[in-house]
């Protein structure tokens, strides 16, 4: 007996520590771990006070980790945050036992972890404007602020995604300008909302630039804004003569050189963007994109005299991946050229005249090899310009123009609104030459309007018929005017189909394909 009582007595010790224990545990959900816990800013901007209360009461439940702060923002015991995809919240440590054991300290708050790499860029870029102003461009469309421009574009080539500010309500007077990588940093983007005009003095462009403002070697560069490029091209355009004002003639000012400059070129550039800004009186060629890939031009105005002569809109050369849209053109030449070395060409949405219309070429000069291929032009409308959308090669050349498709074009007053022509030649007089640049297929869908000269022009070579053209939807009207003589459609060595009949009836397009002309030589491949 006195056995069991000894044995009753250990018992009843045992379940009063056992107690013990259990209040212990209790407590960490009590009074005192409330106040000396500090709860997460997040939660208390989410839930308030009273349900920050009524969410610790749960914890004592077991249905909320009173050590994760944020249900979005998960943190490991170290305070880092977890990797992976919506690791588990991480569990207090066991107690070790023993009536020594005591309350762990509660988490420390963390310091927020740190922004994404968007948010970093877009609060960096804020202080990472660069305006032209603050380097001592005046603005006044007298001073020579090329000094000031070539300055900030200095300071902006060192940092990634930096802005290039040229503000509006302000003429900066620049001369001949490179804005030159290769070692600038990605991304730099030139605002436009001012206006650049081109220096007039004859003795800043010497014996003469092929070229005003230029961007080579950059990634993702960009221009964009509400402002002018103004190149002052009738410096060019209109040369004085002695002969017919003696008195008003000024030997200093008697021309500017011969060699005339493109505007705005890009040279060996990739992921371009050019957007919102107008180019108006280039000396010769407005935009040029050279040996340059990803480019996306649109909302562009171009704008010359329909006499300024080699005033090209848009000119490609050795470039792919190009999309032009939602663009007005109107000029002294082509409103785009496509020259050799262009692939993947889109050109949609897009408002012609006057000028030359669209073309690709000319190809070939100086018996050059030359290949242009999968150029797709749509959705366009022309007016009032020399031809519509045509195909230019000069004899002697070689190479292959390939996958072209002219689709949805509307023409109004347009002297020959489809031509391919590898006889081209822009002087009086050109040598006769046996191998010329192909041309294979070649697609016209939906070509209507008006014509005020000849609705089709199909002139090929004798030794590279042109092959695969496809007629589709074709219905032009011609519009008679006094200074123009109708002619009927033309064709020699074109070769291809018509699938829908044609208004007029274009009977010369032979149908098939050239004898012999399956296989290309060496000489044209490309």
């Amino acid at each position: 007996m006195r056995l069991g009582l000894k044995g009753l007595t250990l018992l009843l010790l045992a379940v009063v520590l056992l107690c013990s224990s259990v209040h212990l545990c209790d407590a960490r959900s009590g009074k005192h771990w409330r106040q000396n816990n500090a709860p997460s800013t997040s939660l208390l901007r989410r839930k308030g006070k009273g349900k920050s209360s009524s969410s610790h009461r749960q914890s004592s439940k077991g249905n909320h980790n009173p050590y994760q702060p944020s249900p979005n923002v998960p943190i490991t015991p170290s305070g880092s945050p977890v990797k992976g995809k919506g690791g588990q919240s991480p569990t207090m440590p066991a107690p070790s036992g023993g009536n020594d054991y005591t309350l762990p300290s509660p988490p420390l708050l963390q310091p927020p972890p740190p922004p994404p790499p968007a948010a970093v860029a877009a609060s960096s870029s804020q202080n990472t404007i660069f305006n032209v102003v603050d380097f001592g461009a005046k603005g006044d469309g007298v001073t020579d602020d090329t000094q000031a421009f070539e300055a900030a574009w200095a300071a902006a080539c060192k940092v990634e995604a930096s802005t290039v500010l040229v503000p509006s309500e302000l003429e900066f007077v620049v001369g001949p300008i490179s804005f030159s990588g290769p070692y600038c940093k990605r991304n730099i983007l030139f605002q436009l909302d001012g206006t650049i005009l081109a220096q007039a003095s004859p003795r800043t462009w010497g014996s003469g630039l092929l070229q005003w403002l230029e961007f080579t070697k950059l990634t993702g560069i960009a221009i964009q804004g509400s402002g002018v490029i103004n190149g002052r091209g009738q410096e060019w355009w209109t040369y004085s003569d002695p002969n017919d004002d003696p008195n008003a003639f000024n030997v200093e000012l008697e021309k500017m050189p011969q060699i005339k400059p493109t505007a705005l070129r890009f040279y060996g550039s990739s992921n371009v963007t050019v957007t919102g800004i107008t180019i108006v009186n280039s000396s010769q060629c407005h935009l040029k994109f050279d040996s340059c890939e990803g480019v996306m031009v649109h909302d562009l105005t171009i704008s010359s005299p329909e006499n300024s002569p080699n005033t090209d809109g848009i000119h490609l050369q050795n470039s792919k991946q190009v999309n032009i849209h939602h663009t007005n053109l109107a000029c002294g030449d082509d409103c785009v050229s496509i020259q050799t070395g262009c692939s993947d060409i889109n050109i949609h949405n897009v408002n012609c005249g006057p000028g030359h219309g669209i073309s690709i070429g000319g190809l070939g000069r100086y018996n050059t090899k030359a290949c242009v291929s999968n150029i797709t032009v749509r959705d366009v409308n022309m007016f009032k310009t020399m031809t519509g959308v045509r195909i230019k090669t000069w004899q002697g050349g070689s190479g292959l123009v390939q996958g072209i498709r002219f689709s949805n074009i509307h023409v109004s007053e347009v002297q020959t609104p489809i031509i391919i022509d590898q006889f081209y030649c822009d002087k009086t007089t050109c040598i006769n030459q046996t191998s010329a640049v192909a041309v294979s297929g070649v697609q016209y869908e939906n070509i209507r309007g008006t014509f005020t000269i000849k609705p089709a022009h199909f002139a090929c070579s004798d030794s590279s018929p042109c092959s695969e053209i496809a007629l589709t939807g074709i219905q032009l009207k011609p519009l008679m005017l006094p200074q123009y003589h109708l002619y009927n459609p033309f064709c020699w060595q074109a070769f291809g189909e018509l699938y829908t009949p044609t208004v007029p009836p274009i009977p010369c397009l032979q149908i098939g394909k050239p004898a012999g002309n399956s296989v290309l030589s060496d000489r044209d491949r490309c």
